[in-house]
């Protein structure tokens, strides 16, 4: 099948794998591949998603699972820049990047 999709691979998760010539990634945690330790991004809940004004019929605040990206200090306090999907079609779905006020994110 074209394009490699009905071959075996070589075995190496892709994470594991290196140019010839390039050291390997290091920060992988000690368990496997993963995020690099020092990685700013992390896993949250964006309560008040912006597909809550998509005029639904139940009053329940829409929670999204998202990635924070960075924080910053404003004048109202904090704000996290995250990352989400949300429906803001009736048809499909868009990611969607905002500032986020820190009372809406908490940890997934």
């Amino acid at each position: 099948m074209a394009g490699g999709w009905g071959r075996q691979g070589s075995g190496v998760p892709l994470a594991e794998r290196v140019r010839p010539g390039e050291p390997a990634a290091s920060g992988a945690s000690a368990g496997g591949p993963g995020p690099p330790l020092d990685s700013p991004a992390r896993h949250c809940w964006v309560s008040d998603a912006v597909d809550a004004l998509a005029g639904r019929e139940s009053d329940a605040p829409v929670r999204r699972p998202g990635l924070l990206l960075e924080w910053r200090r404003t004048r109202d306090g904090w704000e996290g820049r995250v990352v989400y999907a949300a429906r803001v079609r009736d048809h499909g779905w868009a990611s969607v990047e905002e500032w986020v006020p820190a009372a809406l994110l908490t940890a997934l």
